[in-house]
């Protein structure tokens, strides 16, 4: 039997780096190729055989010309070794510096890898790290030489040679007119700490724009006709303000805070969910998230996960829980504990992060990081926390 070291990168003499045939990971090993003999047949220059093991000793493989070729954890006695991909690295220049990041990192991922914490700190209203790049607010835009307009660098991919300008008097006057429109027409006030600091932080004046137009009925906006757009009275500023949807006992859809992002859709759809509950609707300023038909949650496809609440942005998807207490005056975000635990309704395994104000649980997360969640939770690890705060009377 002739043995090879198999195909790896070249060495200092000409051969392959990788550890000789007869030793991997300190395991005994023999290795062919196709036909038995090194550099020709249908295995020729790969220097991997189909192995199988003979034994139940960990690591000990014998060739088998008529096997299957060995997964990692037959080959180490270690068991499997998780590389990753291996992409090549590409150069750019963030404001005059010059890093380098793998091959298809977006723009925002280098700044947030590789920039300064104000690089790093680059607004986003449609983006989340744990979804697909939905590329709607245009609020992370940045300038890139060469480019006619300015870029979303939460689509953007870095490019060999790319040079980006984040901090310009342009970049910063568009930031400023996004995060200003969106406040003129949506009501920010329940944003997120980030969104309402980038609001402070770009001199954001939406009161520039005149008073408020008075406030659409019931059902209104969903009743208008795609497309027709109504002549303004010049006095006012449109907004979306309308009246809350509470049509069941688990999370309110306030759409005058919604800014459409579109994350709760895609959440709903192909980056959690694929329940595709809702989707948008309308057309203009008329753009509206709505239901198939515009039934009621109850008689849609939602199955009431909450991954839409857990993305929102703006406060315009919350729990019950959270909407009443804010309308009671008993919302105390200063005085909030989170504490990490694992959900207990099944073996997932998911990771629950529990948010505590006064001795209750006010709401339920997951990190965005976590290995099995990815932030996303179902109706049970999101909602499923009320038992634990029936407690007797008496």
């Amino acid at each position: 039997m002739t043995t090879t070291s198999g195909k790896g990168p070249a060495g200092p003499g000409g051969g392959s780096g990788a550890p000789a045939a007869g030793d991997v990971d300190g395991t005994p090993e023999s290795v062919v190729t196709g036909n038995g003999t090194p550099g020709d047949g249908p295995g020729a220059g790969e220097g991997v055989a189909s192995l199988r093991r003979t034994d139940t000793s960990p690591g000990v493989t014998v060739a088998d010309p008529a096997g299957t070729a060995p997964g990692p954890a037959e080959r180490l006695a270690a068991g499997p070794v998780m590389l990753g991909a291996i992409r090549r690295t590409v150069g750019l220049t963030l404001d005059g510096t010059q890093v380098r990041v793998p091959e298809g990192t977006t723009i925002l991922e280098a700044l947030h890898a590789e920039g300064t914490p104000e690089q790093a700190d680059t607004p986003t209203l449609c983006w989340a790290p744990n979804m697909d790049p939905i590329n709607a607010c245009r609020a992370c835009v940045v300038e890139v030489e060469g480019s006619r307009t300015l870029v979303p660098s939460c689509a953007r991919r870095c490019e060999d040679g790319m040079e980006v300008r984040t901090g310009t008097e342009k970049v910063r006057h568009s930031r400023r007119m996004v995060l200003e429109l969106l406040a003129s027409s949506a009501d920010m006030s329940r944003a997120s700490a980030d969104v309402a600091r980038w609001m402070s932080e770009y001199g954001v004046d939406a009161d520039r724009y005149g008073p408020p137009a008075p406030p659409a009925g019931e059902g209104e906006r969903d009743r208008r006709h795609a497309g027709h757009h109504r002549a303004p009275d010049g006095r006012t500023r449109e907004t979306v303000a309308q009246p809350v949807k509470i049509d069941n006992e688990l999370y309110v859809r306030d759409y005058s805070r919604c800014i459409m992002c579109y994350k709760c859709t895609h959440a709903c759809g192909t980056d959690a969910q694929f329940t595709f509950a809702i989707a948008a609707a309308g057309r203009g300023f008329d753009a509206r998230i709505a239901t198939e038909h515009d039934v009621t949650l109850p008689e849609s496809a939602c199955v009431y996960c909450g991954n839409c609440i857990g993305v929102c942005p703006t406060g315009a998807l919350v729990s019950v829980a959270e909407y009443d207490r804010r309308e009671a005056g008993d919302w105390h975000p200063e005085d909030e504990t989170v504490t990490t635990t694992i959900c207990s309704f099944c073996g997932v395994g998911c990771n629950l992060e529990l948010h505590v104000q006064q001795g209750e649980i006010v709401n339920v997360t997951s990190p965005s990081d976590h290995s099995v969640t990815h932030g996303h939770l179902c109706i049970k690890g999101r909602f499923g926390f009320r038992h634990v705060q029936n407690l007797p009377e008496g």
